[in-house]
């Protein structure tokens, strides 16, 4: 999933906007915009932070007087796909120019914390949060109606512990959902539901915790920095590790690290 942030001002003279990717976008306050299908029928609208637009491919609209600051995500037709049960062809969504929507409004939010702090949770959150939007647009938002694809059962342990080895493996990795999906055999839809239905978790979680209980055991040796440990197990940054880490386990690394070598 791609994820830009952008800011548009005033114009001189409406301009034609053309979407050519599936595009949602939030906005991150309130502004003003005029939006039509001809620039001789531009609608004016005001709108507080948080309203979405929907935008498919090859939809392209007018805009003319405009003050927003706004957040878009590409959703790809691949999640669009495997998010629906039986199709195989590219999944059509309407046009929605005012969107209210409190679920995926959740999901964009997740979406823009995670950008203003840098993508500090990497490829497999973004991966996850794609499939999420994924179901959510084709369930609402589709022209026509589709059933969402459910994947019941779990994973066998020895696709389980194939993962896990992988995890161990790769521990320092930029991992994606393709990525762990393939190691098993299956589509990354297929293995985002059977990861949870095994594990009670989603496999960005699930790999938290690892990353999380990896540091623990290197936190115990009093030899190796803690910028050191963050990096060994995957952490992109020394504040993301300590901002998790405290969140798993109620102590910074550097209090852990005090509280079991005294």
């Amino acid at each position: 999933m791609k994820v830009e942030f952008e800011t548009r001002g005033p114009v001189d003279e409406p301009y034609l906007k053309l979407n050519e990717e599936q595009i949602l976008g939030m906005t991150l306050g309130a502004g003003s915009m005029s939006i039509g299908l001809r620039p001789s029928a531009l609608q004016h609208i005001t709108f507080d932070a948080g309203l979405m637009g929907l935008c498919p491919p090859q939809s392209e609209y007018w805009i003319g007087t405009c003050d927003m600051t706004h957040v878009t995500m590409t959703i790809s037709d691949e999640a669009l796909m495997a998010a629906s049960d039986g199709v195989g062809s590219k999944i059509e969504l309407r046009l929605e120019r005012e969107l209210v929507d409190p679920r995926l409004r959740a999901l964009a939010t997740a979406v823009d914390v995670e950008r203003t702090a840098g993508f500090p949770n990497g490829r497999l959150f973004l991966d996850s949060v794609e499939q999420a939007l994924a179901r959510a647009l084709v369930v609402g938002y589709a022209v026509r109606d589709y059933s969402v694809r459910v994947y019941r059962g779990g994973l066998s342990p020895a696709k389980l512990r194939k993962i896990k080895e992988m995890l161990q493996e790769k521990i320092e990795e930029d991992l994606s959902l393709e990525e762990m999906a393939r190691t098993v055999g299956l589509s990354a839809a297929h293995f985002s539901q059977v990861f949870r239905n095994t594990t009670g978790q989603t496999p960005h979680k699930y790999l938290m915790c690892y990353r999380v209980q990896r540091a623990k055991e290197m936190l115990r040796s009093a030899e190796m920095r803690v910028l050191d440990v963050a990096i060994a197990c995957g952490f992109k940054t020394q504040q993301h590790f300590a901002r998790v880490f405290r969140e798993m386990c109620g102590a910074s690394p550097t209090e852990y690290r005090y509280q079991t070598l005294r």
